[in-house]
């Protein structure tokens, strides 16, 4: 008998969390279930009382999972289709509870048992052990694992097959041997996809009271405005994370979103928490060193952004005025940080452009998705009849923040900052060739579908803008 035929005589047992699938299922449907049921919040400590079987239990009873929409690591599947292609008695040994277990070997039909959690038993570590040693003996079966839970399993079996190994996983391995599937490690790329760092950009809008108000040469403001931007910009990030866990299972079935790190599985949900929890803390630390109507204001982002990510996002119409009073909230933060008051005008405008941009992302969002008549775009509130609608508004409200700016342009308060307020008249076609050309290309299906990407990306649009900041700071000299 060859080594191959050999192998193919022993039993195959397959873990599921971060060795079949790129990821954790109870993390998973933890956040789902507070997606769908926020106020299950409530009863999490109470169903742990149970003991960790329990929870993920209660828990799956709560939620459904799309087992074709998981991250399956393609090369193990692979090899797994192989060997049962060649008669290999395969189970599934997951700490995972029996519901999701038997829906995923149902989905990929490679499996001829599965051993799972139920009440009253976590199928981990030496359960697990016990549980494979009890149905083909000690040393009767090979195993595939990827965690320091896995290595008392991976002690009893005949021989062991690590995947994307943790730390102690790939310390086992390197003194024991075995097959290895190292699996995607993350770059540094992979870490600032998951900050959205390039996000970050939206956040020079605090600095907008202080070039309104022409204190860009005083240091101390600067300070108190690069303090500002560091605590919003971490508070965002950590809010994207959280994001992120949210629409797992919607960012799988889309186009580019399902290379996101969290969605791929090449960062863990555990390690991104961690990375929110510091995020959080670095924002409130860089808000203590500010006044406390900035944290206010702060307090009021990390609100409205957790209540867009559980709820609003959803909602037909709320989703785009809350993302353009986001928006403004970043110019109230600029003014609470520096102590300098912001005007009806410039809230004004910053609502109606900003909001036209919001309508420019769901446009592009459902342009670039086929749905039938009546049937609402994944995890938004919108259907595709909706199409002119948004249009519609989109582009009422880039005029509308045109007119604002016009009437801006000619009242008192312009003449007392500025030497030359003529000058500054430019900044309203320049407003609306932006506004205006994004709605063009959308309706071509040729623009990026985060409006904020574009404009920093399109050298046209960064040509006028400079110009029109160029006549700003000229008019106030």
């Amino acid at each position: 008998m060859d080594a191959r035929s050999e192998r193919n005589a022993v039993p195959l047992a397959v873990d599921l969390d971060g060795t079949l699938i790129a990821t954790d299922l109870l993390w998973e449907s933890l956040f789902l279930l507070l997606r769908c049921k926020p106020l299950c919040l409530f009863l999490l400590p109470f169903w742990l009382l149970g003991g960790k079987a329990a929870l993920k239990c209660r828990i799956a009873e709560q939620v459904e999972i799309d087992p074709a929409g998981l991250p399956y690591r393609q090369e193990l599947l692979a090899q797994l289709n192989e060997d049962k292609a060649r008669g290999r008695h395969i189970v599934l040994a997951t700490a995972a509870p029996k519901k999701f277990a038997e829906a995923i070997a149902s989905h990929l039909g490679v499996f001829d048992g599965v051993i799972s959690t139920e009440p009253g038993r976590n199928m981990a570590s030496r359960v697990k052990r016990d549980a494979l040693v009890t149905a083909f003996g000690d040393g009767g079966f090979d195993y595939a694992g990827n965690s320091r839970a896995d290595i008392a399993v991976f002690e009893a079996a005949r021989g062991a097959v690590v995947v994307a190994p943790d730390r102690a996983a790939a310390r086992w391995h390197a003194e024991r041997g075995g097959a290895l599937h190292p699996g995607e490690k993350p770059t540094l790329k992979t870490y600032v996809k998951m900050l959205r760092a390039h996000q970050w950009l939206k956040n020079a809008l605090i600095f907008v009271p202080v070039i309104l108000n022409h204190d860009y040469l005083d240091a101390r403001i600067i300070g108190l405005g690069l303090l500002a931007f560091i605590s919003f910009s971490a508070a965002a990030s950590a809010i994207y994370i959280l994001n992120d866990f949210f629409d797992l299972s919607l960012d799988r079935r889309h186009p580019t979103k399902h290379r996101r790190p969290f969605a791929s599985g090449v960062l863990s949900i555990p390690f991104g928490f961690a990375a929110m929890l510091a995020l959080l803390t670095l924002s409130g630390a860089a808000a203590l060193f500010l006044p406390p109507l900035f944290g206010l204001v702060l307090i009021a982002y990390l609100i409205a952004t957790t209540a867009y990510s559980l709820s609003f996002k959803r909602m037909l119409l709320v989703d785009v005025l809350t993302l353009a009073g986001l928006y403004t909230l970043r110019i109230l933060a600029g003014s609470a940080a520096t102590g300098i008051p912001v005007s009806f005008w410039l809230l004004a405008f910053s609502v109606f452009f900003f909001l036209s941009l919001a309508f420019v992302k769901r446009y592009v969002e459902l342009r670039g998705t086929e749905l039938p008549v009546g049937e609402r775009i994944a995890g938004r509130g919108y259907r595709s009849e909706d199409q002119e609608v948004i249009a519609q508004a989109g582009m009422a409200s880039a005029f509308s923040s045109a007119m604002v700016l016009a009437l801006y342009i000619q009242s008192s308060a312009v003449r007392e900052l500025y030497a030359q307020p003529w000058l500054i008249w430019p900044l309203c076609p320049i407003v609306l060739y932006i506004t205006i050309r994004m709605w063009v290309l959308a309706r071509r299906n040729e623009m990026h579908d985060d409006p904020i990407v574009f404009i920093i990306s399109d050298w046209r649009s960064q040509l006028v803008g400079g110009f029109g900041a160029f006549l700003l700071f000229y008019a106030g000299l």
